[in-house]
């Protein structure tokens, strides 16, 4: 799929009503139920006490099926408050039944003038605000029934049970659809982000990268003044590298940010940092902390370890915990510096890495000698993730 198409698709996907085949659904059943409540109302018409106002509840049946079906036929006129009259609607037609059947028709247990169309407001109220909603307006429904009947037996809990269901199955199939559309929603956003890095990538390669690349070679031949900007413009390539190839470290939906491409900018001629193939989501302040404890870390090897030391990022996502190495190839550090430091007020590294980590609820370690280089050791529990 190319690219103008993913952007598409994505627009496509972000105007539409993931729950518009329920929506269709309801209208079908509206009509539906409407025909058998005409079959019903003819049948039983006879016996009716009041027979006019039997008329006007069916009138009004029919004028609601038109306009509510028309309204749920579009995604731009599906209001809540749309289905919140549609469940007051009905239920105040289904007490018209009171005055309609006669005491022999409520004797014999024959159908309100509403009859099954009053199970359409549970199904809308599902498909407009989840399980939730559709649980409610058939509970009400259901309790209506048994007022209007004066009576809650055996029928009446049936059909409220039937009602609850139904809101309950077409609320949860609703919420799956609208979360199924969001997630597909940020996938294709994805591939076309990456498809848009990638045409970048090959554009800058064949030009800009092939400069710097050029440039930095021969100025390493060279030598001199010349070494200096070759050193430079090794750093230039590697961040654009970085930079077109990475994945942005923008939030996501649920506020959670990738540590893995966040990382990754931290490469330069003299850092090499690995990570996992995949993401590493954490909540966006988490990422925040740990990206500037490697920087603090990266920081004093340029400082104490010289200019021509080396230094390696390590990311490790172990499903309990997230780990983050950062090693040097540089002197190492002395016994005894770093409590003398403390002492006399140096407190860099302490608040730096050690407190950044201890906010997080995580902890660090410290393996150095002389001769042996330095290496942090940053260890984060997966509670500090939030919700993945």
């Amino acid at each position: 799929m190319t690219e103008a198409p993913l952007w598409r698709a994505v627009s496509a996907l972000g105007t539409r009503d993931p729950a518009t085949p329920l929506w269709r659904g309801v209208i079908v059943l509206r009509v539906a139920t409407l025909l058998f409540a005409l079959g019903s109302f003819v049948v039983h018409y006879g016996g009716y006490a009041n027979q006019w106002l039997a008329w006007a509840a069916f009138g009004m049946m029919t004028a609601w099926t038109v306009v509510s079906s028309v309204f749920y036929a579009r995604p731009s006129s599906r209001w809540p408050w749309l289905v919140g009259v549609d469940l007051v609607l009905t239920v105040v037609l289904m007490f018209t039944s009171a005055w309609i059947l006669s005491t022999a028709q409520f004797d014999a247990n024959t159908p309100l003038i509403t009859t099954v169309w009053a199970a359409v407001p549970p199904a809308a109220a599902g498909t407009r605000f989840g399980a939730l909603g559709g649980v409610l307006a058939g509970l009400v429904v259901s309790v209506v029934t048994g007022l209007v009947r004066w009576r809650f037996d055996v029928d009446v809990a049936r059909d409220g049970f039937l009602l609850t269901a139904s809101g309950f199955v077409i609320g949860q199939a609703a919420t799956m659809a609208r979360r199924s559309a969001d997630a597909l929603t940020r996938a294709l956003r994805m591939e076309a982000a990456t498809a848009e890095r990638e045409r970048l990538a090959r554009s800058i390669h064949d030009s800009v990268l092939q400069v710097l690349a050029r440039v930095r070679k021969r100025g390493a031949e060279v030598g001199g003044e010349a070494a200096e900007l070759a050193k430079l413009a090794g750093e230039q390539e590697i961040a654009l590298r970085a930079l077109v190839t990475t994945e942005p470290t923008r939030p996501s939906a649920n506020g959670t940010t990738d540590l893995r491409a966040a990382l990754q900018l931290l490469a330069t001629p003299s850092v090499q940092v690995s990570t996992p193939a995949g993401e590493v989501q954490l909540p966006e302040h988490v990422t925040t902390e740990l990206v500037a404890v490697a920087r603090e870390a990266l920081s004093n090897v340029e400082k104490h370890a010289g200019p021509e030391a080396h230094a390696w990022v390590l990311l490790e996502d172990l499903g309990t915990e997230v780990v983050i190495s950062v090693r040097d190839d540089g002197p190492g550090i002395a016994p005894g510096v770093m409590e003398r430091a403390s002492a006399e007020g140096h407190l860099g590294i302490a608040e730096s890495i050690k407190g950044r980590v201890r906010d997080l609820g995580g902890s660090v370690a410290l393996d150095t000698a002389p001769g042996q280089g330095t290496e942090w050791e940053v260890k984060v529990p997966v509670a500090a993730r939030g919700k993945r």
